[in-house]
């Protein structure tokens, strides 16, 4: 395309990042110089084997524990099914009590479900008030002596809330429950270092930081033990049986280079101007919206918004005309337009936030001109249907 105001806009990176050229570049050579399986003897598979090393110290440095504490994966499903399932079929004999939200991911809630249905355990969801915050007391009194795990996100991946892992954190060092954290929406976005905050496990996905889709890893502490959900080979010290995806583990290793301590506050700073000029169009125009969420408890990149009297459907498809990618919820659930179960959670099922609500979510390479457009596109759509 020759002009630059025709080129599609893409702003729903909290579903799926575009991979970084060095990302690209780092694949490109591992698929061609050290395709080796890893857990071959030859000189092929100790080049993979040393990738495989240097990858997994590269992200053990970056959360500053121990490499052995990183098993890599596919991504944040496994990720999630493996501590939750893990944990739960490890230490059945201590308890069958498991501490959530009703705003987790669906890797968490829908697993959560078949450990209820297929196996008698006992769920305590955590409610969410208006503003997308859980309680402290309401979790202090579900705590039980039979509690075996506690599973709270980091982020909420449709409104961008923090949820207050490190007080929950603190609370659980005098506690026997495993500590789950599901940062896939987070890792990159804020410093997570599990050991300094009490997390046991941690749930990461590289194609949410600008990696390759299909890679990921579990943190799993010292002190804690689960059962695999894999069989086979003893690939990942036998936490995880099945050839390592060296290609996508290294790459996934390169975005998470890539994203240094001063990188990390560029991009914070970044999202925050950007998010302060996407609203600052909406209130010059007298838009009617509301927030969803916490502003200022949140993770910069992800603004979900209610626009009254302009259902999501109708918003989503007038932006794709104009070439400007946002959504309606998460991901996993958009294909379908599914009503959000995060908003529901917040307001109720009849709410009007629920059916008229969008996510825009900002990436790393998100130019102003880009927010400026989505809100003039915003703008024209309100008073159309004014």
């Amino acid at each position: 395309m020759k002009s630059g105001e025709n080129m599609p806009i893409y702003l729903d990176h909290a579903a799926t990042t575009p991979m970084r050229s060095e990302v690209i570049e780092e694949m490109t050579h591992v698929m061609l110089e050290e395709f080796g399986n890893p857990s071959s003897v030859h000189a092929f598979g100790r080049k993979s084997s040393k990738k495989l090393r240097e990858s997994r110290k590269l992200i053990a440095d970056f959360l500053r524990c121990r490499p052995h504490e990183i098993v890599f994966n596919s991504g944040g499903t496994e990720g999630n099914n493996t501590a939750i399932l893990g944990t739960a079929f490890f230490r059945k004999n201590k308890g069958k009590h498991i501490i959530t939200t009703q705003m987790e991911h669906h890797s968490v809630l829908h697993t959560m479900e078949y450990l209820e249905r297929e196996h008698g355990f006992e769920i305590t969801y955590l409610s969410i008030n208006e503003k997308g915050q859980i309680s402290l007391e309401e979790f202090e009194n579900s705590l039980r002596e039979d509690t075996i795990l506690v599973s709270i996100m980091y982020a909420n991946n449709e409104i961008g809330n923090l949820l207050p892992i490190r007080k929950i954190g603190e609370y659980l060092k005098n506690h026997s429950a495993v500590f789950h954290v599901d940062a896939v929406q987070s890792f990159g976005h804020e410093e997570i270092f599990p050991h300094e905050i009490g997390i046991n496990l941690m749930s990461v996905s590289a194609h949410k930081f600008n990696g390759p889709k299909g890679a990921g890893f579990l943190f799993i502490s010292d002190e804690i033990q689960i059962s695999p959900l894999l069989f086979g080979g003893e690939q990942e010290e036998k936490r995880r049986a099945g050839t390592e995806n060296i290609v996508g583990i290294a790459g996934m290793a390169k975005a998470v280079e890539l994203l240094s301590h001063d990188e990390q506050i560029r991009q914070r700073e970044h999202f925050k101007l950007l998010g302060k000029r996407f609203l600052e169009i909406l209130d010059q125009e007298k838009i009617s919206y509301k927030i969803n969420g916490e502003l200022t408890q949140k993770v910069p990149h992800i603004l979900n918004l209610h626009f009254p009297n302009l259902s999501s459907e109708l918003l989503l498809m007038k932006l794709d005309l104009a070439g400007i990618a946002i959504s309606a919820g998460s991901a996993c659930t958009a294909g379908n337009i599914e009503p959000s179960h995060v908003l529901r959670a917040m307001y109720g099922e009849a709410a009007d936030e629920v059916e008229e609500s969008v996510r825009v979510s900002l990436g790393y390479n998100t130019k102003i001109e880009e927010v400026e457009k989505l809100a003039q596109e915003l703008v024209k759509i309100c008073k159309e249907r004014a």
